[in-house]
């Protein structure tokens, strides 16, 4: 199988959904309200802390808390976001050669 070519910042985000279980959904939550990947183990709840919601349960509670509404709009996966990222920067650089002949 052909491994896709993501950027770090959204590899990172990919290991996370697939680390802590997390929907496509939960993962552009945490994207919005700006938590960082690489925090969600100090997050997550462990068998030795009964107190703490599951990890997805605590992102839809603080987004909900934060921007009034049970979910995002769209929803767009990571990998998706991630290509379009890079066509995005693509079509910029193109266009920034055009414009300098």
């Amino acid at each position: 199988m052909k491994k896709k070519n993501h950027p770090v910042h959204f590899g990172i985000w990919i290991e996370a959904r697939k680390r802590y279980r997390l929907s496509d959904c939960q993962i552009q939550m945490a994207r919005e309200l700006g938590l960082n990947p690489k925090k969600f183990g100090s997050l997550s709840a462990n068998p030795h802390e009964p107190w703490k919601v599951p990890l997805g349960q605590f992102i839809e509670e603080i987004y909900e808390k934060r921007f009034k509404r049970e979910r995002p709009v769209v929803v767009v996966s990571i990998e998706r976001d991630s290509i379009k990222y890079l066509n995005t920067g693509l079509s910029k650089q193109d266009s920034s050669v055009e414009n300098r002949f």
